[in-house]
């Protein structure tokens, strides 16, 4: 076995290490010197995703007849593989991302923290919704059906990488891990730009797959460079759902091939926000010079590379605006170039930040201090504009993945609140206010939440809390599905379906749902706990 060894260059299939049949292969880069890391991954294509898909049908019958128990044991197995390969795993994701050890160690703690929470989860039991009507056969005039409701998973799950979180969005990240506890075989298509980190993590669940007896096609990874691959993953017919974080383009792309399936399926899919910060009156002339230091801050973390970055940050225009960007300005040539996690993304950065600052009339305020020596970079940098002049630009409100940030200067607090309006679907909005400002934030919130997922007062977006009250998703543009979140305990419903049972005796209910209730799990016997 291989799979406590060093990267080799595999795509996992079952329980078979392959190299990929679609020819030529590909190699990670280092983000801050541009070599090449070895070893090189050979591309997949439709054969690999046809093995892959139908061995996870196969298993999907004996998987999701696991029971609870049985798959938080897993997940929790994982977890604990992930960990047992915590030094080799940090090698290669700094080595792959440029990401900072801090940062790894974190998001790795994040990982195996949101498989474990998702094992208490599922031994607790409301995840499955399991409803009782008990019948009434004397009930006049028509007798009174016993009718019991649980839910049942989709089938297998395709889950794509992230880019910017190689591990907590990625191979056994939220979409991987709610999928499993769903009792849904995944196959994940790894993100190119780190196939190591994937490889290795692959191989930690494949040793959970293997420790457990479960069938082999519970888990693949896919390794691969191409569109192709991931558009034939989401259109075979075997998979059933599919969880994808990253830009607007891809995740419409998969959501197109998923429509014009014979038969559609649902594509959860978190893409872009640029995630609005909303200053008031009263909280900008008591600590205007904190709030824009902590902007930067927020702005310039992990590069800018968080989904959840603040890119928009409004305020009253006058002296309390000046003090704000003057002490933004400061902050941020404070800061100084870091890696970003690929060319692509360097690339992208630079585009974005040129179209916003060739609008009408945008300002420089001020940047960070760039360093040409890293191959892929992208120097922090802060704007400002009007709010009139916002207003008139659409283009404005696009998302500049990276260090930047775009301050509006707005004429009063009617402007401010009206603003909202225009705004499209965040994942997150924030206001920054005082007492005094309560009535202002009472009105915008009424207005934000109907364009984001979160909504923070006093805070920054940026740090997203794993746990049961979390949501991680928003109206589109923020994801395609905006009665749902990839963060928390309820992603799991979205790989799940309601399932009435009406008139089954108790032998053949599922054992959720029957009288006695052996599992002690939440319940509800008419609408009321059990």
């Amino acid at each position: 076995m291989t799979d406590l060894a060093d990267v080799t260059g595999s795509s996992l299939v079952g329980a078979e290490d392959v190299t990929g049949t679609a020819g030529g292969t590909f190699q990670a880069y280092d983000p801050a010197t541009g070599a090449a890391l070895e070893p090189a991954f050979g591309e997949c294509g439709p054969d690999e995703v046809v093995s892959a898909t139908t061995l996870a049908w196969a298993a999907f019958g004996d998987y999701r007849r696991t029971t609870p128990e049985q798959r938080a044991a897993f997940l929790e197995s994982i977890a604990d593989e992930i960990e047992a390969r915590a030094s080799l795993l940090a090698e290669r994701v700094i080595a792959e991302t440029g990401l900072p050890a801090g940062r790894v160690a974190g998001e790795t703690a994040r990982t195996t923290g949101q498989l474990r929470m998702f094992a208490a989860t599922l031994r607790e039991g409301s995840w499955l919704q399991a409803r009782i009507d008990p019948g009434d056969p004397s009930r006049s005039p028509l007798p009174k059906p016993d009718v019991r409701q649980r839910s049942v998973p989709l089938g297998p799950v395709a889950v794509f990488g992230a880019s910017n979180f190689p591990l907590a969005f990625s191979v056994a990240g939220g979409d991987t891990a709610s999928a499993l506890a769903a009792g849904a075989p995944v196959v994940v298509k790894a993100h190119p730009s780190h196939p190591g980190t994937s490889e290795i993590v692959g191989r930690a669940i494949r040793a959970a797959v293997q420790k457990h007896d479960l069938p082999e096609g519970t888990f693949s990874l896919l390794q691969g460079t191409s569109n192709e691959l991931g558009g034939a993953l989401v259109a075979d017919p075997r998979i059933r759902a599919v969880g994808f974080t990253g830009s607007r383009a891809g995740g419409l792309a998969l959501v197109e091939i998923a429509r014009r399936r014979a038969v559609p399926i649902p594509v959860y899919a978190e893409m872009s926000a640029v995630n609005p910060v909303f200053v008031l009156p009263g909280a900008l002339a008591d600590r205007a010079a904190a709030i824009g230091s902590a902007f930067v801050t927020s702005v310039t973390g992990s590069a800018g590379q968080l989904c959840t970055k603040p890119g928009l940050l409004f305020v009253i225009d006058g002296d309390g605006a000046d003090a704000l960007v003057d002490a933004a300005k400061a902050a941020v040539a404070d800061v100084a170039s870091v890696p970003m996690l690929s060319a692509g993304i360097a690339g992208a950065f630079e585009a974005a930040t040129a179209r916003t600052a060739g609008s009408d009339g945008v300002r420089p305020i001020g940047s960070g201090t760039a360093d040409a020596s890293i191959a892929c970079t992208g120097t922090p940098t802060l704007y400002d504009v009007s709010g009139a002049d916002f207003l008139a630009q659409p283009q404005l409100q696009q998302e500049m993945f990276g260090p930047a940030s775009l301050v509006v200067r707005v004429a009063d607090a009617g402007e401010l609140v009206a603003i909202t309006d225009t705004l499209e679907g965040q994942l997150t909005a924030t206001v920054h206010a005082d007492e005094s400002d309560h009535g202002t934030a009472r009105e915008l919130f009424e207005h934000l939440e109907l364009i984001a997922g979160r909504l923070i007062l006093n805070g920054w977006p940026t740090g997203v809390e794993v746990g049961h009250a979390m949501v991680h998703g928003g109206p589109y543009p923020a994801t395609s599905a905006p009665s749902t979140t990839s963060v928390g305990m309820r992603a799991i419903e979205r790989f799940l379906r309601p399932v009435a049972y009406q008139d089954l005796p108790d032998d053949l209910l599922p054992t959720e749902l029957r009288d006695d209730n052996v599992q002690h799990i939440f319940r509800r016997i008419d609408g009321r706990p059990e």
